[in-house]
């Protein structure tokens, strides 16, 4: 039973364990785009284009169970470069289906968004689908409006830095942490010691400025009083209908709704809808996922999408006090 937990906590101390890879296949190759919905006019050339944000926001690569993944801060500003260079895209939809990420990975994209809307004067709607909460939610910020589906839980306007005290685990087991430092404060977080209320005061002045950060981006994007957001800012979650009656999404509706407010506000009536993925494949509907590369590339990780560091959390994360 000792060994057994002694296993367990090393698996989840940041950067001790990174998966088995097996048979490593890459899809590699520029962004394409694919046609969900034409146009009802055979010559019309208009497109809105829907860009999809899954998944934790972080500024490093996410590799999933049968792909190698992608880098979302990356594969996010190659999309809407490809919409800025397509003269025939009107008008963005942003889907953000995410629970937030990093404090930077979540920041960089949000001034990625303001850029686009500012240098390219396309409108962008974003869509919130299960989940756009913590980062995800500050994403949406950067859009010209925001629609949450009716079932939609987003919010969760706050920062989390993950920390765990195994200080009596490792004695349970015989072991003591004995770190070499240039400054009392250079093994801040070490989880094999408690942390001391300096420590602690030190993490949470980071934290309250990252979270006054985020406090100013939505009284910003929603035009609403700081006052007002700080009210609604203690972590919670909402559903899109509490998120609409509070002011922090425009309408709720579905992702045809968010289409229908593109076009509405690229003053246009038609449009083909077109997607990007990295690798090309048929989408049924513009509720289609990207298709999975016929070659299998298969990473066992521990379960857990976190990074391997302690870092900084936009982040949506139920349980992680556990």
């Amino acid at each position: 039973m000792r060994w057994t937990l002694l296993i367990s906590s090393v698996f989840f101390l940041p950067g001790c364990f990174d998966g088995i890879l097996i048979k490593p296949v890459q899809c590699s190759g520029p962004i394409e785009e694919s046609v969900v919905y034409n146009a009802h006019r055979r010559l019309c050339r208009n497109k809105i284009a829907i860009i999809d944000v899954d998944g934790v926001l972080l500024n490093a690569e996410t590799p999933g169970l049968l792909t190698k993944g992608e880098n979302p801060v990356s594969e996010f500003r190659e999309k809407l470069d490809a919409a800025a260079a397509d003269r025939h895209v009107k008008a963005v939809v942003l889907r953000i289906n995410s629970p937030g990420g990093g404090v930077t990975a979540s920041d960089i994209m949000f001034q990625d968004l303001i850029n686009f809307r500012y240098y390219t004067g396309k409108p962008v709607v974003a869509c919130m689908m299960d989940v756009a909460a913590s980062g995800g939610y500050y994403l949406a910020m950067g859009a010209d409006l925001v629609y949450a589906h009716p079932t939609t839980i987003t919010g969760s306007i706050g920062v989390i830095m993950n920390l765990y005290n195994a200080s009596g685990l490792f004695e349970s087991i015989g072991i003591t942490s004995n770190p070499i430092k240039s400054g009392k404060n250079k093994d801040l977080g070490n989880p094999a010691r408690p942390m001391s209320e300096e420590e602690r005061a030190l993490l949470q002045r980071i934290v309250d400025s990252y979270h006054a950060n985020f406090v100013e981006k939505v009284a910003w994007g929603r035009q609403m009083s700081e006052g007002e957001v700080r009210a609604l800012a203690d972590g919670r979650v909402y559903t899109g209908e509490e998120a609409r009656r509070l002011g922090l999404v425009d309408e709720t509706g579905y992702l045809e709704d968010a289409i229908q407010a593109a076009l509405d506000l690229a003053c246009i009536k038609d449009a083909k809808i077109v997607v990007y993925d990295r690798c090309k494949g048929y989408r049924g509907s513009c509720y289609a996922m990207p298709s999975i590369p016929s070659e299998i590339n298969v990473k066992v990780t521990v379960p857990g999408i976190l990074p391997r560091q302690a870092c900084f959390m936009y982040l949506w994360q139920p349980g992680a006090g556990l």
